[in-house]
């Protein structure tokens, strides 16, 4: 047996299906090992994309994701998709190839520091130096993406290691990591402190993030909201904890949420913060908004807790097992006053469109869709004025709603949807971009079409980099610079040469009979939605 021998088959012991990558020659040997195996090989068009896919397939089925690329170029191009992945806190193996050990640091061909380059990105990295290690290193990255703050681990193994001799192959059964055990159980004290504050509060309120979802919470946290009738808002990342229409969720805060739920931030007298940042784009001026608020934030991360604004009650721990704790407790609050403030909030400030006539308007396309998606549909927001209307106007049922919001990668949607729909290739999958993002990643069609992945896209089209011209709209006074997307392709030209279904919609007439269209059967469409170019969010 060889390093990558053993490579592919600590893979097997983890149970993955799927390894998204591009090859070349330091990655041979694992390639040509993974020929012996199960686990199906799927050839991304460019090494970014082989990452986001595997966070598409990551984030639905809990899992981490593996991706693996050559070295050198193939490694540096995966570095923003491992930054991407760890900016949302999503769990990935990311494994590279690297040049001969006894190479490394003469600057050879192909050659680069990809564990130095990527310190600041990843959770932790390794650089195999025998190949007796692998085993143990690879228990151990699957281990670390997967528990704590989840995110990436890379793994880079020079050829020679892949090619060498090793004896038995025993893969561990436990990990063993003397500096490295993160707190999952909530500390029974501090939990005692939240319930003895919730039955002082008058307006409490629940900031739901990222991490509800990727602790699984979403069934405690809904348990306790409607037992004790406690509002919840939520950051980008924690869209669709709660369904939307939920009488008790009131929708995304920060810069681009909606104003009945910013007011209700400024106005609580109680913020539970779980599995969030307090980020800017979440919360603005941090400390302003929690002044004369009990702030209590709720992380696996310790590092996160008092980062962005000083919590009254801290507490670290994994937010499943903290609010099943806190469900053993009795909340004797009563709410009903400050919901029935929150709903005359809503109704009093209704985000109001002036949608062009002749144009789509993609709020309506939107909100018209979600209905008409299947129940447990997979929705995948781009980067820019498209992922602004789609965390406003995407109505989440039984579904999920997958965006990046940590780094706000443009070209994320299409390839995190190909992962997404290979995780779950019995639901329905729709992923939404703008004519900018689409052209980062339409190359992953081919991908779509090589291996069958039906995905319907729809590109919402207004020949510009939307939300670079609405900034520069409104800061300099409509000066625009290097945001015109002229030279665009023509997509219907496209859809053609790969083989896919194609619509295009130019407006509002038949809207319904169009997106019934788009969504009929089990197949890739591309659609093209036209929409007016001076469009705001």
């Amino acid at each position: 047996m060889t390093g990558a021998d053993a490579m592919v088959k600590s893979l097997e012991q983890e149970s993955v299906g799927y390894v998204f990558g591009y090859p070349g020659v330091a990655i041979c040997p694992f390639y040509n090992s993974i020929l012996d195996s199960k686990i199906q090989t799927i050839l991304i068009r460019t090494e970014q994309n082989a990452a986001h896919s595997a966070s598409g397939l990551a984030r639905l089925t809990g899992k981490p994701g593996v991706c693996a690329v050559t070295s050198g170029p193939g490694a540096t191009n995966l570095i923003t998709g491992i930054a991407t992945a760890f900016a949302d806190s999503i769990p990935l193996v990311c494994i590279t190839g690297q040049v001969n050990s006894e190479l490394i640091g003469s600057d050879v061909f192909q050659e680069a520091d990809i564990t130095g380059a990527v310190e600041s990105f990843v959770k932790y990295s390794y650089l195999v130096k025998d190949a007796r290690e692998i085993p143990r290193i690879f228990k151990e990255a699957f281990y670390i993406a997967n528990s704590g703050r989840k995110g990436p681990v890379l793994i880079d193994v020079p050829i020679d290691i892949q090619q060498q001799e090793i004896g038995e192959f025993v893969y561990p059964e436990e990990v063993h990591l003397r500096t490295y055990k993160p707190t999952v159980k909530g500390n029974t004290l501090q939990i005692k402190k939240i319930v003895a504050e919730l039955n002082k509060a008058k307006r409490p309120l629940i900031c739901a993030g990222g991490g509800v979802r990727l602790s699984d919470a979403k069934d405690e946290l809904r348990q306790l909201v409607e037992e004790y009738r406690i509002p919840v808002v939520s950051t980008m990342m924690g869209i669709g904890v709660m369904a939307t229409e939920h009488p008790l969720y009131y929708g995304m805060v920060g810069n681009n949420g909606f104003p009945w739920a910013n007011r209700a931030m400024k106005e609580a007298d109680l913020i539970m913060m779980i599995g969030a940042r307090v980020a800017d784009r979440a919360v603005n001026q941090p400390e302003r908004v929690m002044k004369d608020t009990v702030l209590i934030h709720v992380d696996v991360d310790p590092a996160e807790i008092g980062k962005n604004a000083g919590a009254t009650i801290p507490i670290v721990g994994d937010a499943k097992h903290i609010l099943a704790e806190l469900s053993e407790y009795k909340i004797e609050g009563d709410y009903s006053e400050w919901i029935t403030s929150l709903e005359q909030y809503r109704e009093e400030m209704p985000v109001v469109r002036k949608p062009v006539e002749g144009f789509v308007d993609p709020a309506e396309l939107i909100r018209k869709m979600s209905y008409k998606m299947e129940d447990n549909a997979i929705y995948v927001a781009d980067v820019g004025q498209n992922q602004i209307w789609s965390c406003k106007y995407h109505v989440v049922r039984n579904g999920r709603f997958l965006t990046t919001g940590g780094m706000g990668t443009m070209g994320y949607s299409i390839p995190a949807a190909v992962g997404a729909k290979l995780a779950c290739p019995d639901r329905q999958v729709v992923a939404v971009c703008g004519d900018g993002s689409f052209q980062m990643s339409m190359m992953e069609l081919a991908t779509m079409r090589q291996y069958d992945v039906p995905v319907k896209i729809v590109v919402l089209k207004n020949n510009y980099l939307g939300m670079v011209r609405q900034y520069q709209h409104f800061t300099y006074e409509d000066n625009y610079s290097v945001v015109d997307l002229s030279g665009s392709p023509d997509l219907e030209h496209i859809a053609a040469a790969y083989g896919m279904k194609f619509l295009r919609i130019t407006d509002m007439e038949n809207i319904d009979a169009k997106i019934d269209e788009l969504l009929s059967g089990n197949t890739s469409c591309l659609c093209e939605c036209i929409i007016d170019p001076m469009d705001l969010v």
